[in-house]
């Protein structure tokens, strides 16, 4: 492009030509749901809608007092509802953080636009702390760019004429006017985004063991709850003398007639609702929403209710250096002074003295520091920090050289002399950086080095004047969070296996990995040599240190391990740990990161300090072994409820109306299950969730079965009625219960006594209380007494089957594929893959959403279109009144991201 172009920019006419080619810079971010989307996430699920269909069942009845169970329900999908809001609303305030605006010159004159008003071939001016909102090529001027965001690499890139600018990244000093290159999807930034806008599996075994309860009960309850129903029908034709030509043909007869078999109705919904596992899905939201609140207090957001569990199986955690392990700020790692003669003492010399107890290398470091602060980079901040407490003396400035990208180096003379400050190969001679080559190459091993030198002097040009003399070198990394040593220590302890990958150079971050202690630290591999997937799979056996990895070997590193059967973590913050995370089974980013990065990850640090992490496997472990605790109670009434409906199919009636149901949920599987749930409980996570949870409940399970069918035998010898029946079976279901309390809760705490003691008090308060409420007997003394019999009978079979179960040993288990409808088969050099499209049903599904994304993104198309227009608008001359645009200005600092924004001057009065 001609200077002239670069002076006068984009005429309106070629903004339009663009706009209507769709040109534009649409916003490509990954976003969040929409509040819609939330709501209809949680509340079109399998579970609710199985609890829909069994309400209105029961409003066919007109017995209202049994749809109590619609409460749990509704419960559940609010914890759901409120906990996605909650991420959504903290996620929407870290975004409204960055950048989003952008200087354009456009027919002549300089314009500020949104950044989706950016057309191809715009030409933007970008300064100090401005983020570059669209891939660019420098047309004139000169900065340093930092692109840790997106490369990972912490040094600062040199950027001049010529060279190309990456969305996203941030200038740090500098100004410079560039050409947009790419626009929307074609940039840099949106292509990372692209590739990781799918829907990620969450990987977590209470998730699963649940879908797999609620999926199995859903298909076992259709012909078991028509089987009994049928069986309850028949019972009832017995009972009217046997009317019609059958069961079925007076069943549609009493229909049509307006009389609805109530009781067999209710029986089967009974039957029908203890196979869900209501209070578990209710449970399990609830503590880990209670732990999500937990961690909220601790600056730690989690976005995804099941992550928290996921992270505490996690044996595999992967970390990017930048952001994580270091602060993404530099650091003084330590001065190294040399010998110096008779320089800065006054010897022979009109020059002030430097004081004796301050050595002349700390003098010209905090003083030339000092000096260039106005435009401090990240090296001259550091220095900052380091002698913001030391005592070296404050001296004036009497010429200031700020640091240039073109020379290297900065400095500032004072009364005890001239000096400078940069990288030795720009600012000693060739015979003097021969003299310390080998000290530079020996401090440059895990740092970067400058050198400090004293100079005669400074030119009207800024040039050194005399030969520069070495006073000794100063070495800056990469500032190491406080937090992170023992952060990784506690990880070691618990046996997780640590990784580093950072797109930094190798030798860095394998210095930086020893410094907090990362095991195997010393051997890296930079990932430039890792171009085939044979050697990514061998890297990963081999290494635990890599550098120079690009965004994509991200993502490859972390799925090499997940088929090694690893439960694997990531942490990053900016776009180029975009991929990594959203593969992970659990990703954590920085709250001061990138938008991309907050968005796809499942926890966000919102203090930055990677030390919150212990407290996250923390609460996931409290969650998982208190809930496995807890889900016994739960399945045991979901396995009884399915045997028992088989067995009364044969021997009609089921026992249970709802409203029993609703005392044995509360007072022997609600109350108990959060209590227990919501203990302290910091041991590790042993064996698989759904394998630790039957082996509890399976044995209360066969010991209610089994007594319901000894009541239904006593019953039918002794000719019981059926309210008789009902109690029974009640109080033997309870008797197992309680004592599936008494073992779960051992050893016993006081609090745990004072459960016990509750429940059975409970139990009893309900029985005798609230009997016509309950449907209770009033049973005569024959009737108690084998009463008791059967309870006592309940409680041996019970223990001595849970005694037998705890001795079994966990048995390996083999994985086996088949082949079926659906099968997609992948061939190529490694090998080949088979997997599944999945049912006609999903394939539909996927169709639709399919067709749905598309209409989405000509919407969208459109929007971008009206949002171009508008900025030609803004562009059109107008009156003059200043060449200077005011605007708000964007820089990252200690506590993430920080918005500067103008102040308001008040325009002066008008003169009469």
């Amino acid at each position: 492009m001609a200077a002239t172009d670069i002076e006068r920019g984009l005429s309106t006419a070629e903004v339009e030509e663009r706009i209507a080619a769709g040109k534009i810079n649409r916003n490509m971010e990954l976003k969040i749901k929409s509040v819609r989307e939330l709501i209809i996430e949680n509340l079109c699920t399998l579970f609710n809608l199985i609890n829909a269909v069994l309400a209105i069942l029961v409003l066919l009845t007109g017995s209202f007092k049994n749809l109590t169970f619609l409460f749990v329900v509704f419960l559940n999908t609010a914890i759901g509802v409120i906990q996605s809001m909650r991420s959504k609303k903290m996620v929407d305030k870290l975004t409204l953080l960055t950048s989003k605006k952008a200087i354009a010159v456009r027919d002549g004159a300089e314009v500020e636009l949104d950044l989706d008003q950016i057309v191809l071939d715009d030409i933007i001016r970008l300064g100090r702390g401005d983020q570059i909102p669209a891939d660019a090529v420098v047309v004139s001027g000169e900065a340093l760019v930092n692109e840790s965001l997106l490369t990972g690499e912490s040094d600062l890139i040199k950027k001049q004429p010529g060279s190309e600018l990456m969305s996203g990244s941030f200038i740090d000093s500098g100004l410079l006017r560039a050409r947009v290159i790419h626009v929307g999807a074609d940039n840099y930034v949106a292509k990372i985004n692209n590739e990781a806008k799918y829907v990620k599996k969450v990987n977590s075994e209470i998730m699963n063991a649940l879908n797999a309860i609620v999926r199995f009960a859903s298909l076992i309850m259709i012909p078991l709850g028509l089987a009994l129903f049928a069986s309850s029908v028949s019972e009832l034709w017995d009972a009217a003398g046997t009317p019609g030509d059958s069961a079925l043909s007076w069943c549609f007869s009493e229909l049509l007639a307006g009389r609805v078999p109530s009781s067999a109705l209710l029986s089967t919904v009974g039957a029908l609702l203890g196979m869900i596992p209501q209070g578990l899905v209710l449970l399990t939201s609830s503590v880990l929403a209670i732990a999500t609140v937990r961690l909220a207090r601790r600056k730690v957001l989690a976005q995804q209710l099941y992550c928290i569990e996921t992270l505490a199986r996690v044996d595999v955690l992967c970390l990017d250096k930048t952001g994580t392990i270091t602060s993404g700020r530099m650091e003084v790692e330590g001065t190294y002074p040399l010998p110096v003669e008779g320089v800065g003492f006054g010897a022979d010399s009109d020059e002030a003295a430097v004081p004796v107890e301050t050595t002349v290398l700390d003098f010209a470091l905090a003083n030339v520091a000092r000096a260039t602060s106005a435009d401090a980079n990240e090296t001259c901040q550091a220095l900052l920090n380091y002698y913001a407490d030391r005592p070296v003396e404050v001296s004036e400035p009497l010429a200031v050289i700020p640091f240039s990208s073109s020379k290297k180096w900065s400095g500032a003379s004072f009364a005890q002399g001239s000096y400078v400050m940069g990288a030795a190969q720009f600012v000693l001679s060739e015979r003097a950086f021969a003299q310390v080559e080998n000290r530079v190459a020996e401090l440059a091993d895990t740092c970067r080095v400058l050198v400090v030198a004293r100079v005669d002097g400074f030119t009207p040009d800024g040039d050194m004047v005399g030969e520069a003399e070495p006073v000794g070198f100063v070495t800056i990394r990469d500032e190491i969070r406080t937090s992170a040593a023992e952060t990784i220590g506690y990880f070691n302890e618990q046996g997780v296996t640590l990784n580093v990958i950072s797109g930094d150079d190798p030798r860095t971050v394998s210095s930086i990995a020893r410094v907090v202690g990362v095991p195997g630290a010393d051997a890296y591999v930079d990932a430039t040599t890792l171009d085939t997937p044979s050697k990514i799979d061998a890297a990963v056996d081999r290494y635990h240190v890599f550098g120079r990895v690009t965004p994509q070997q991200k993502r490859e590193l972390v799925h090499a391990l997940k088929r090694r059967d690893h439960t694997v973590a990531m942490t990053g913050d900016g776009v180029n740990d975009v991929l990594a995370l959203k593969e992970a089974d659990c990703s954590v980013a920085m709250a001061a990161g990138s938008d991309a990065a907050r968005n796809v990850a499942e926890i966000v640090l919102v203090d930055n300090d990677f030390a919150s992490m212990p407290a996250v496997v923390a609460e996931g472990r409290r969650s998982i072994n208190n809930l496995q605790r807890s889900a016994a109670l739960f399945l045991t009434k979901t396995l009884f409820s399915m045997g028992l409906a088989a067995l009364c199919i044969a021997f009609p009636p089921y026992p249970f109306e709802p409203i029993q149901m609703t005392l044995i949920n509360f007072f022997c599987i609600g109350a108990p299950g959060f209590v227990l749930g919501l203990e302290p409980n910091n041991a590790r996570v042993k064996g698989s969730f759904l394998t630790n949870v039957l082996k509890r409940a399976l044995p209360a399970s066969l010991a209610v079965i089994m007594a319901a069918a000894l009541d239904i035998f006593v019953a039918r010898v002794f000719g019981f009625n059926r309210l008789t029946l009902s109690t029974m079976c009640l109080l033997t279901s309870c008797a197992a219960s309680v004592s599936l309390i008494w073992r779960i809760s051992q050893p016993l705490t006081p609090l745990r006594v004072v459960l016990f003691v509750f429940v059975v008090v409970g139990i009893l308060a309900g029985v005798i209380g609230f009997p016509q409420l309950l449907s209770i007997a009033n049973l005569s003394t024959g009737e108690a007494v084998i009463l008791l019999a059967i309870i006592v009978f309940t409680c041996t079979v019970f223990f001595k089957l849970a005694t037998m179960m705890d001795s079994l040993k966990p048995r390996r288990r083999h994985a086996a594929t088949g082949f079926g409808r659906g099968v997609r088969v992948r061939l190529g050099r490694g090998g080949g893959k088979v997997s599944s499209t999945g049912s006609t049903a999903q394939r539909f599904a996927k169709r639709v959403a399919a067709d749905m994304a598309q209409r989405r993104e000509e919407r969208t198309a459109r929007e971008a279109e009206v949002r171009a227009l508008e900025g030609v608008e803004k562009a059109q001359p107008k009156k003059k009144k200043g060449t200077g645009v005011t605007r708000s200005r964007v820089t990252k600092s200690a506590q993430g991201i920080k918005v500067s924004m103008p102040s308001k001057k008040k325009k002066p009065a008008n003169k009469a």
